[in-house]
């Protein structure tokens, strides 16, 4: 499967889906959706952990991941995004982490085989969500302290590593380690993958994105897109890219400098535009899908999809759109 989609990719742009929270957040869910019978007597309150509705209520999970292949995407990220001891924490279920990751992994995979059997001819993929966690390598989050930090590359590295292995043990396709907002933590994740693959003897594609978290052009801890791209680029990788923080038309010049500089493949997952006063997003499917084009018409893009504030109607019209252009063609390097 990997191999395939490795050819796919030299043929046409393909889609990733859309924002798992803001679906979520549709179906209202209270406490109780949270736990099981396991979780009933659990003493920290779990809701808003979305990582932890696949083991409670996978249905709502599965239904997400359709919808988003019936509005025509390509690959589906799985509901891991903090599925790190590291980010579990939080909510005491350091346990159940190899657990989130292999049932989330093993949920949208048999989706993805569902959607491919009823179209071979447009196969579907699963990429196993790597979030940054709730925590920094370069940054100390105590102002009165700036040598402290609340993690380190090993620490970082062991928990990116179990996430892996339950993600790969799931069926996932591909790894995309995403919303980087310090690199260093990237790199923990990139040397943790790599590590699993040599002890399993098998490899998957790596996708990595950045986020750039203002105008400024910068990742939350000063790197410039080239800087982030060249921090990261000893690595096979399948694309780099960016995604969260800024919309497509804010997305633009930072994705210039990627498809100019960078010799791997290109994606973009951007918001649905700016949040508004009320952290809410806006932009239609129509707007968002006309800001895209401009960087689909300047062949800057191999993957697309959409980040925080997106539906599947936003990817239905960008699906339509990715069908009319041709994907960026890059250097045959890593793929």
């Amino acid at each position: 499967m990997s191999q395939n989609i490795k050819e796919i990719l030299k043929e046409r742009i393909l889609v990733l889906d859309g924002a798992m929270g803001t679906m979520i957040q549709r179906y209202h869910l209270d406490e109780n959706d949270f736990r099981n019978e396991a979780l009933q007597n659990h003493s920290h309150p779990l809701k808003g952990n979305n990582d932890l509705l696949s083991i409670t209520r996978p249905d709502i999970i599965r239904e997400i991941h359709a919808q988003y292949f019936e509005a025509g995407a390509d690959i589906a990220e799985t509901n891991t995004f903090s599925g790190t001891t590291i980010a579990q924490a939080d909510y005491k279920l350091e346990h159940l982490v190899y657990e989130l990751n292999f049932q989330s992994a093993k949920i949208a995979k048999s989706v993805a085989e569902e959607f491919t059997r009823l179209n071979p001819e447009k196969p579907r993929f699963v990429a196993g969500a790597i979030g940054p966690t709730n925590r920094t390598c370069s940054i100390s989050p105590d102002v009165n302290d700036p040598g402290y930090r609340a993690t380190s590359f090993d620490e970082l590295r062991l928990a990116y590593k179990h996430q892996v292995k339950a993600l790969i043990d799931g069926g996932v396709d591909i790894l995309l380690v995403e919303t980087i907002f310090d690199t260093l933590n990237a790199k923990s994740a990139i040397f943790a993958i790599q590590e699993v693959f040599d002890e399993i003897g098998k490899e998957l594609p790596i996708m990595v994105s950045g986020t750039i978290t203002d105008a400024s052009g910068r990742t939350l801890t000063g790197q410039t897109t080239e800087a982030f791209l060249i921090s990261v680029s000893h690595a096979p990788l399948l694309s780099i890219g960016l995604n969260c923080a800024l919309g497509a038309k804010e997305l633009r010049p930072y994705l210039q400098v990627l498809s100019k500089e960078s010799e791997f493949l290109i994606s973009a997952h951007p918001n649905a535009g700016l949040p508004n006063e009320f952290g809410q997003y806006d932009e239609t499917p129509e707007q968002m899908a006309a800001q895209i084009e401009v960087f689909l018409n300047e062949g800057l893009i191999n993957i697309i999809g959409g980040c925080c504030g997106t539906t599947p109607p936003h990817i239905k019209a960008i699906a339509e759109l990715a069908k009319k252009y041709q994907p960026r063609k890059a250097e045959e390097i890593y793929i």
